[in-house]
């Protein structure tokens, strides 16, 4: 990177904090979707709610049951691309902490929901989890329209905790939750401003604008447009629709070559397929929900080849990345592109961490301590076996921690936003998705 361009994004982290606050104004609607797929249930032990009715503030222990946690992610829609894997990052969490001894003594359980990104689903398998397998948190959704559905309509007013590692929507940030809501990525009112960034980087000046109609489409696109200085012409769009062409003629209309692709891999297949097809356009600027794989095997890598994108990321080898990396690659072999599995891992470590230090499974108190366990100040402790259960062992003497995530430091605000991070800028070239930097941002300014 040159000397201009680091000037460039360094007053770019300057502005993100004034970005945060117009971003919200602009959002208005929810991510919706379709499905009827049965539910998926994996890991349950035994039975119980999970809960305890004493918590640390009120100084007294009753006999404790395990702490359940909820993973409840897609594993039947348009993002089952993403389910699976990022689950590897929430069954990695699991293994650190129980081979650590568990919380309060015990071996953590997960329970496993399929929330087919549709929020009719999500709400009725976040009851089961929250009513029938006693959880006491869940890690998940993964889309912004589906978490606002579930934290509003279910976990909320049950006093559960939910963490998503990958809701972007500034719109999370204002939703009625009484805390109960936390993401463990970034807001995309980061992400749209390194994206506009990238665009002006790349001496675009004219942009069609494809957009997922809900929360995590519509803010993306929002953020970008308040941003990007040339002319945006955008059109929005639904799920498992059997062709974009009509859409994709709304973005063009205003004579622009480059396509913002902001949806998901089964929707993008088939628009940017149509718009090579008919000539729409030619040049196309990807985001997070559209960096994959299953996009790159569905339309070829000659079709991708060269045109980049923008994705909350983990840190450029700090500690924490470093230390969780190894424990991942130990397990795993190697660490797969797709974004979002540091943030699940870093998720449930917090919970966990949380659970213990209220020396309680109830949910108010892990919400109170979530915070406090992952923000300074306190001593330091990073991911992977070790770092964890060092942090277990002190949480549960009663030592004030900060736990540095693999992904993000988990600093918390109020609004349970992550408040400093960085936004990876990617390529797809040779059939792969390759790093070409990544950019610091912090919102609390």
């Amino acid at each position: 990177m040159d000397i201009l361009r680091k000037a460039r994004w360094s007053r770019l982290v300057l502005l993100l904090g004034l970005t945060l606050f117009a971003s919200i104004a602009l959002i208005a609607c929810s991510d919706d979707g379709e499905g009827d797929g049965d539910t998926t249930e994996t890991a349950t032990a035994t039975e119980g709610t999970g809960e305890a009715s004493a918590t640390a503030t009120e100084g007294a222990m009753e006999e404790m049951t395990p702490l359940r946690i909820g993973y409840l992610a897609d594993f039947s829609g348009p993002l089952a691309e993403f389910g699976p894997a990022i689950q590897t990052g929430v069954d990695l969490a699991v293994k650190h902490i129980n081979e650590a001894g568990g919380v309060h003594g015990m071996p953590v359980e997960v329970v496993v929901g399929d929330d087919q990104t549709d929020p009719t689903a999500a709400t009725e398998e976040a009851r089961r989890l929250i009513e029938v397998e006693g959880v006491s948190a869940i890690v998940g959704p993964l889309a912004s329209g589906v978490t606002i559905a579930v934290a509003e309509g279910v976990a909320a007013p049950a006093g559960v905790v939910v963490i998503s590692p990958s809701a972007t929507s500034p719109g999370i940030t204002t939703v009625d939750d009484d805390g109960f809501l936390f993401r463990s990525t970034t807001s995309d009112a980061a992400q749209g401003v390194v994206l506009a960034q990238l665009a002006k980087d790349e001496g675009i000046d004219n942009v069609g604008v494809m957009y997922l109609n809900g929360a995590y489409g519509q803010g993306l696109a929002d953020v970008f447009e308040a941003n990007f200085d040339g002319t945006v012409t955008k059109a929005s769009f639904e799920d498992a629709q059997a062709s974009y062409l009509a859409e994709l003629q709304a973005a063009a209309a205003g004579g622009a070559d480059t396509l913002i692709a902001i949806g998901y891999p089964e929707q993008a297949q088939v628009f940017i397929r149509e718009a090579l097809e008919n000539e729409l356009f030619s040049n196309f600027l990807f985001v997070d929900g559209t960096k994959s794989q299953q996009l790159i095997d569905a339309l070829g890598a000659d079709a991708l080849e060269g045109f980049k994108g923008t994705a909350p990321t983990g840190g450029p080898e700090t500690d924490a990345y470093k230390a969780w990396e190894e424990a991942y690659i130990a397990e795993y072999g190697s660490v797969p592109e797709l974004p979002y599995i540091r943030e699940a891992y870093d998720a449930v470590i917090a919970i966990a961490l949380a659970a213990e230090a209220a020396h309680s499974n109830d949910g108010a108190a892990i919400r109170d301590q979530l915070p406090i366990v992952a923000g300074p100040p306190g001593d330091t402790f990073l991911p992977g076996p070790e770092g964890v259960a060092a942090a277990l062992k002190a949480a549960g003497e009663g030592t004030d921690i900060d736990y540095d995530g693999a992904a993000t430091t988990l600093n918390w605000n109020e609004a349970g936003d992550v408040t400093t991070g960085y936004i990876q800028i990617f390529q797809y070239t040779g059939g792969e998705i390759v790093e070409l930097d990544v950019v610091p941002f912090d919102l609390s300014e």
